[in-house]
């Protein structure tokens, strides 16, 4: 048994096909006006469904309280970078070619 729900009117369908940039000739009007209107229940039968519950839940809370604080520390030393790969020069790690022959 179909239940009734609320249908859209013909100016509302025509702004729909404007906004959409589909044209009525590839399908009659009555026929997209149907579908449109099972749209619309469709979305009436989901509105019925509690959706209160806060999706986020899920997820860990992180407290503002517990973040770090915002400091500025120094950092490493060019001696001891250099120490963590032979492959240091000019302040800048040598990697091997990614693009061209080989990629």
């Amino acid at each position: 048994m179909a239940t009734q729900h609320k249908q859209i009117d013909e100016q509302t369908l025509e702004n729909l096909l404007y906004l959409s940039r589909l044209s009525p000739e590839s399908t009659d009007m009555a026929t997209l006006k149907k579908q449109v209107d099972d749209i619309v229940g469709y979305f009436e039968i989901l509105s019925k469904y509690d959706d209160s519950e806060n999706p986020y839940d899920a997820y860990p809370k992180t407290q503002a309280d517990k973040l770090r604080d915002d400091s500025v520390v120094a950092g490493l030393e060019i001696s001891d970078v250099k120490k963590v790969s032979k492959d240091f020069m000019d302040g800048y790690f040598q990697v091997p070619k990614v693009l061209g022959e080989g990629a």
